[in-house]
């Protein structure tokens, strides 16, 4: 059943129960579960992890929540869609992957260079990106995360800008083209492990001016 959401931006006082929202939420998403296979090894660093998305956002992008922090719409906005050293370092971001050992280090920058490259090659324009939506389970199917969406899809269709995002989970498609987007790029890592899916919501109606 779908209910009515307030959404407001991210408070810096809301940080911490986001981020535990937004954890629950990705504790099982194939991308974390490929870097860290063991349960609990994952559960352990999944907080930490989804903490840099959330805090980068936060800092140099828009983070869109709930009243009660229930989940996160996280967006990169046109022209700053690629982390800055300085921003990584801030947030953590540089030495967080080194946590998940050796082998999930390599493998998380396999998938990131391949993200990376497919992001260049499906959005060269200038487009909002949407780095991370997370709702808590317990939350979920409700419309809690159309209603995160919601704000930055309504500007960047007045503007005429498109949304682009990555996801490695076949499941979370139905959800983001009931919204939209549209899948532009379906590949896999270099191994051929991790398979992603790119989706670009293209404005339907230009601005004006």
């Amino acid at each position: 059943m779908t209910e009515s959401f307030q959404t407001i931006r991210l408070a810096r006082g809301q940080l911490k129960q986001t981020i535990e929202a937004v954890s629950r939420a990705f504790l099982d998403d194939p991308f974390l579960k490929y870097i860290a296979p063991d349960d609990a090894h994952r559960a352990r660093l999944t907080p930490g992890f989804v903490s840099v998305a959330v805090k980068y956002c936060y800092f140099y992008g828009e983070v869109w929540t709930s009243a009660a922090a229930e989940g996160a719409a996280c967006w990169l906005a046109p022209g700053q869609t690629s982390p800055s050293l300085i921003g990584m370092l801030r947030t953590g971001a540089l030495t967080t992957p080194f946590k998940f050992g050796k082998a999930g280090f390599a493998r998380f920058n396999e998938v990131i260079a391949y993200t990376e490259t497919v992001h260049k090659q499906c959005a060269p324009m200038p487009h909002w990106y949407l780095w991370v939506l997370g709702i808590d389970p317990f939350q979920q199917g409700k419309g809690l995360g159309g209603a995160l969406l919601k704000p930055v899809l309504e500007r960047a269709e007045n503007d005429g800008l498109p949304c682009y995002l990555e996801t490695q989970n076949e499941a979370n498609l139905a959800f983001y083209q009931k919204h939209g987007f549209d899948v532009v790029s379906d590949g896999a890592t270099p191994k051929g492990d991790l398979r992603v899916w790119a989706m670009m919501r293209q404005p339907k109606t230009h601005s004006s001016k």
